[in-house]
């Protein structure tokens, strides 16, 4: 199994990485990527429109989820040369969310890749904060094709 430690905090090169576009983009660094895993970071700022009142939503969290997974197959696919695929959340199994973040805030989140088949991924997503749990997951997501 090959590791990575990209830390890629460029938003053009994680723009290239995932399909989503400003201002929808919820990651901002690439930390570490393995077959089998990524992390990723996200700081709060004032301008994300997920930010209501300087807390990050529930919505923009599980957001941020979901990039983490599509940073991971979308750098999967920048090693073999080609262009990051569109995918969707196929079903989230559950979410707990412990806590909002606040503005300015440092997201670092943990996606583990349980099981990948024929374009469909099954994860478990671990968010935290200064070093505690505030929200996890467990989402299926699809490539489209």
């Amino acid at each position: 199994m090959e590791i990575f430690e990209p830390n890629i905090p460029n938003n053009i090169v994680i723009g290239g990485l995932i399909p989503q576009k400003y201002p929808f983009v919820m990651v901002d660094e690439l930390l570490h990527y393995s077959h089998k895993a990524v992390v990723s970071s996200l700081t709060i700022s004032a301008d994300n429109i997920f930010t209501k009142s300087n807390t990050f939503t529930e919505p923009g969290l599980i957001e941020h989820m979901a990039q983490t997974v599509a940073l991971h197959t979308g750098y999967q696919f920048f090693l073999l040369n080609k262009p990051a695929p569109t995918g969707y959340i196929g079903s989230i199994k559950s979410v707990e969310i412990l806590k909002l973040p606040r503005l300015n805030d440092r997201l670092i989140t943990t996606v583990t890749v349980l099981h990948e088949i024929m374009g469909v991924t099954l994860v478990n997503i671990v968010v935290t904060l200064s070093g505690e749990t505030i929200a996890t997951s467990e989402m299926k997501t699809v490539i489209a094709k």
